[in-house]
């Protein structure tokens, strides 16, 4: 990693955290993308692509619960590692960022909806 360069790199197909482990902290995309997986049955699902500047593993910081999914890099992607301590000093520094964590687990919660809606009119 070079001089002033955030977070850690992981190369293709790497796991960042594992469905079912405990969390303690959340992951920023400075670079490149990650895939989100659940192990449905034995098989990987492919729940969402994510791209720089979005995040994951926020619920871990808000509940306790295991991981509900699985983040691989896709391709090479650098990723800054968030625990509460720096997202509640970083939220105090800027308030504005707590608004936009929200707004994006709103918009993640209605497009669950949305499928939810989806996969019961094909029943």
């Amino acid at each position: 990693m070079g001089i002033g360069e955030l977070g850690r790199e992981y190369s293709d197909g790497e796991v960042i955290i594992r469905q079912g482990e405990k969390g303690t902290q959340m992951y920023e995309i400075l670079s490149g993308e990650v895939e989100v997986t659940q192990d449905k049955e034995g098989k990987d699902v492919l729940l969402a692509v994510l791209g720089k500047g979005e995040f994951f593993g926020e619920m871990a910081l808000f509940d306790p619960e295991f991981r509900s999914a699985t983040i691989r890099a896709r391709g090479k992607a650098r990723v800054l590692t968030v625990d509460k301590r720096i997202l509640m000093r970083r939220i105090s520094e800027d308030p504005s960022l707590a608004l936009r964590l929200l707004e994006k687990m709103s918009r993640r919660i209605r497009h669950l909806d949305e499928e939810v809606v989806r996969l019961r009119k094909q029943e």
